[in-house]
């Protein structure tokens, strides 16, 4: 269980930087903005323990 536990908030700090890194491309009008969506998506997917 604590395996379990210390690997969500891994996940969960990995998707808050992930979703920083993504926001941050979206006011810098950058073109490859839809590279980052796969990880913003699947460490939110992975946080919320639904994999």
């Amino acid at each position: 269980m604590a395996a379990a536990s210390k690997n969500k908030g891994l996940m969960w700090i990995l998707f808050f930087l992930s979703t920083a890194f993504f926001l941050f491309l979206i006011f810098s009008h950058n073109p490859w903005l839809t590279l980052v969506l796969p990880f913003v998506t699947t460490f939110f997917v992975k946080a919320m323990d639904i994999i």
